[in-house]
């Protein structure tokens, strides 16, 4: 069942314009991309709808409660019963594929990768097409993949050219209006769903201190946030979810709990990335709450460091931001994934193993990698974990059992790959 988040949202949220304010591959994220007809820099950023009205769904009984929209399943149950532990254990890890290349057919023969996203700039839908084609007939029938990309609009769209229409970046949007944000991300639903990509990596639901402004490197010098004032950007992000999930596209809310008060990004530096400002009961959060009551599917967790809830770890690796906060305090029950976790700085230090470990501990569920040479050594971690007693091996067939959920809700289990 979901939970009520506990934040204090104003009742206006919901009605707010998303007027003047005040990553990515930084979700996945993305460096900047220059945003212009001959822009070819990479990017890493590196994807029926929950209820938006926050409300619990009621019980069964006085002592039991009913089923929430995020319990599996029987059909994915009996798959999840079906599979073996390699195959469960690849299910929570995305891989990114530059444009113009191809996936390792290891990656989904061997490692049984639950999907991939998409990187760098892509100009050519027949490319494109291709590479959903051969996710999909390289995957086991029983488990499609899902596919993913980087698409906010402004400089951070990783398909171009024919391959997508331009939108304006979050800034200008915010600065417009809600319908311009609804439109926008209509014609970005509109244009993933045409190529058989089911996941947007989007939108950035991240609040921008307004005394960074674009000293904020990962968000603000890029102008990929709504603004600076939480009602408004989760005015924005809501809009933009509802929008997303209207063209069967599912919605991801990052840099949970928020990059706007950072100076660098975690894709490009291991410094710079301390958050010494925001609490566990912030305004800055109302953004992604709002989001997550429109019904946001997946959140990206942050690879920075929030001094005032865990000083300890990056976000994506501590169990107060991903389980105490993003799970029981704002009630999300759908995928957690991991902002990029193969070549961005911000981890780099941190041995590939526990990337993947470190994660499950914190409760979080899918590993979004751009470097796929460490799929397998992603998966082997992962199994490896779920043998170390009951309570890891839960967790990871509760993880595969979100993505399966999620891949159930739109319409991708049980179909013909071709």
């Amino acid at each position: 069942m979901r939970r009520r988040h506990l934040l204090a949202l104003s009742p206006a949220l919901a009605l707010a314009a998303c007027g003047a304010g005040g990553t990515d591959p930084q979700g996945t994220s993305t460096p900047a991309l220059p945003d212009g007809p001959e822009a070819t820099g990479p990017g890493t950023d590196a994807p029926t709808s929950t209820s938006s009205d926050g409300t619990d769904g009621g019980d069964a009984s006085p002592t039991q409660e009913a089923p929430g929209p995020w319990d599996p399943s029987e059909e994915v149950t009996a798959l999840l019963d079906r599979l073996t532990p390699r195959q469960m254990a690849g299910q929570l890890v995305l891989v990114g594929i530059v444009a113009g290349g191809s996936i390792p057919p290891e990656v989904l023969t061997e490692h049984h990768a639950g999907g991939i996203f998409l990187l760098d700039v892509w100009r050519d839908p027949d490319q494109v097409d291709g590479i959903v084609t051969a996710a999909r007939e390289g995957s086991d029938p029983q488990l499609p993949p899902l596919i993913a990309v980087d698409q906010e609009g402004g400089q951070v769209r990783m398909l171009r050219g024919d391959a997508a229409r331009r939108t304006p970046s979050a800034k200008e949007l915010g600065s417009t209006g809600p319908e311009a944000v609804r439109e926008a991300y209509t014609t970005i639903g509109e244009d993933l769903a045409a190529r058989g990509i089911t996941v947007a990596l989007s939108p950035v639901a991240d609040v921008v201190d307004p005394q960074l402004g674009s000293g904020n490197d990962p968000v603000g010098g890029l102008d990929r946030g709504f603004g600076t004032d939480p009602e408004q950007v989760g005015a924005c992000v809501a809009g933009a979810v509802e929008a997303l999930d209207a063209t069967g596209t599912a919605a991801t809310l990052k840099h949970f709990p928020g990059l706007g008060r950072v100076e660098q990004n975690t894709d490009h530096s291991a410094e710079g990335i301390l958050d010494e400002v925001t609490t566990a009961a912030d305004p800055f959060l109302d953004s992604f709450a709002a989001g997550i009551d429109a019904g946001a599917e997946l959140v990206m967790l942050s690879s920075a460091t929030y001094a005032r809830i865990d000083g300890q770890a990056p976000a994506m690796f501590s169990r107060a931001v991903v389980t105490d906060l993003l799970r029981d305090q704002l009630g999300f029950e759908g995928l957690a994934v991991t902002d990029d976790i193969g070549a961005a700085k911000a981890v780099a230090s941190v041995p590939v193993a526990e990337r993947a470990t470190r994660f499950l501990d914190a409760g979080g569920d899918v590993l979004l990698t751009a470097d796929p040479s460490i799929t397998g050594a992603l998966v082997d971690a992962i199994e490896e974990w779920a043998t170390r007693g009951e309570e890891q091996a839960a967790r990871v067939r509760a993880s595969a059992g979100r993505m399966l959920t999620l891949k159930e809700r739109r319409g991708l289990l049980g179909t013909n790959p071709d």
